[in-house]
């Protein structure tokens, strides 16, 4: 499962919320430049990083989005989009980083997913003296104040701005009319769905579904196959690259949810899907056409 979740970028889906989320705000500062973290932190750089280590695939995305692809000299194993992006040197897996990794790329500044194992690897980062940065990224609407962030600490505020502009109108549009219900399974034993806390679950709703979960306030959430049956989705909706059915819809107990004994599953590409990212209208109209063809 360790390895499904980064993969796709689901570590925050179904890790434990960390709370007391800052503004983010950034201001300029005598020689130099600076903003507020997830965390609370103000992380203060000289000059723009030259040479950045990006620890998610959804901060690489963005980075090369805003144009500073060509700042990065370290990425994790699973940052594959863009293209450009295999050309950069892999850290590893990344979650937790190896410290010694990351700095043998000899960075200015190391971009990391607010969670416990990276707190411990962004001082341990700090006390080499390289510079870190931690994100929340779980929520469409987080990804606007993200890439603005990224642009001042990068050089590339101008098109982080507009990118964030994007990014906003597209979280402030209302939910689209649903007449489909689905659930987002992301793992079978125990199973365990996405709740309303995620990135999947606004998609959802702008694409025009109703996720049958969206009243568990966290990210993720897990439940029973009898609570899933009871809600009796038109849809399981995986994040998989193929359109192999899980092994477990064939296995007894998954056969009392209806749509999982009908083999009514929608395959989402992991890659597109699975991780917050500048491509989220894409990831929404995607979204919607399997679902019309679906039907």
């Amino acid at each position: 499962m360790r390895r499904w979740i980064q993969r796709t970028h689901l570590a925050g889906f179904v890790a434990l919320t960390i709370t007391a989320c800052a503004r983010g705000e950034h201001v300029p500062v005598r020689g130099g430049i600076a903003v507020t973290d997830d965390v609370g932190r103000r992380v203060t750089l000289a000059a723009p990083a030259r040479r950045i280590v990006s620890l998610l695939p959804s901060f690489t995305e963005i980075l090369f989005a805003i144009g500073a692809g060509d700042r990065l000299v370290g990425r994790t194993t699973w940052c594959d989009y863009p293209p450009g992006v295999l050309a950069v040197p892999s850290v590893g897996d990344a979650m937790p980083p190896s410290v010694e990794a990351v700095a043998a790329r000899r960075p200015d500044l190391v971009v990391l997913y607010r969670a416990g194992p990276n707190l411990t690897a962004a001082e341990q980062l700090e006390r080499l003296g390289i510079r870190t940065v931690l994100l929340d990224l779980n929520l469409l609407e987080q990804l606007g104040p993200a890439a603005r962030r990224l642009g001042v600490l990068t050089g590339h505020s101008r098109a982080a701005d507009s990118l964030a502009h994007v990014l906003d109108s597209l979280a402030s549009q209302p939910p689209a009319s649903s007449t489909r219900s689905l659930a987002f399974i992301v793992w079978d034993n125990p199973p365990i769905v996405i709740g309303a806390g995620s990135y999947l679950d606004r998609l959802a709703a702008l694409a025009g579904a109703r996720n049958v979960f969206h009243d568990v306030g966290a990210p993720s959430a897990q439940v029973s196959i009898e609570t899933i049956a009871a809600r009796d989705p038109d849809f399981v909706a995986l994040l998989s690259d193929s359109a192999v059915p899980p092994r477990y819809a064939m296995r007894p107990e998954w056969r009392v949810v209806r749509a999982v004994r009908n083999a009514r599953f929608l395959f989402l590409p992991g890659q597109l899907f699975g991780r917050p990212g500048p491509r989220a209208a894409e990831a929404i109209r995607e979204l919607r056409r399997r679902l019309e063809a679906a039907r």
